[in-house]
């Protein structure tokens, strides 16, 4: 159980490190529109089954492992999902998402593209690098508690 909480864990640290250090920062390279176009179209496709379950699987794996062999590593690294990852996506990067997906670039003008960035990438950048911190904090606890 704690080998597949591991392996899930460092799959769901590694999709956010990736998106840390080389998606957003690819994407900050593009005008205003495109980056609304193209963080729409990766929001949309990163909601599949594979992501689901590296996301979710913790939220349950973590708490069964804690019960299964309690251990200071493992409410440790089960706090730091639940409120480092979960929290974090819950409160900021959904509503964020949220308000992207629902914004229309057909017809915005060029002003109205700058103010929709400028209200979500900083923010969204800044609550990734804490979701991408705590998931690899929960990994390496997890990691600890196995040895």
């Amino acid at each position: 159980m704690k080998i597949i909480t591991v392996v899930i864990l460092g799959l769901i640290a590694g999709i956010f490190y990736c998106w840390s250090v080389s998606v957003t920062r690819g994407l900050a390279l593009l005008p205003d529109k495109a980056y609304i176009i193209a963080f729409q179209k990766l929001n949309q496709a990163i909601q599949n089954p594979l992501f689901f379950i590296c996301f979710f699987g913790p939220v349950i794996l973590l708490p069964v492992c804690l019960w299964r062999n309690f251990s200071i590593w493992l409410l440790m690294a089960t706090l730091f999902y639940y409120i480092g990852v979960m929290g974090v996506t819950i409160v900021g990067n959904i509503p964020l998402n949220n308000m992207l997906e629902t914004f229309s670039v057909q017809g915005a003008g060029m002003e109205e593209l700058r103010q929709m960035r400028a209200q979500f990438e900083g923010r969204w950048n800044m609550l990734n690098h804490v979701r991408t911190l705590c998931s690899l904090g929960s990994f390496v606890l997890t990691l600890i508690a196995m040895l």
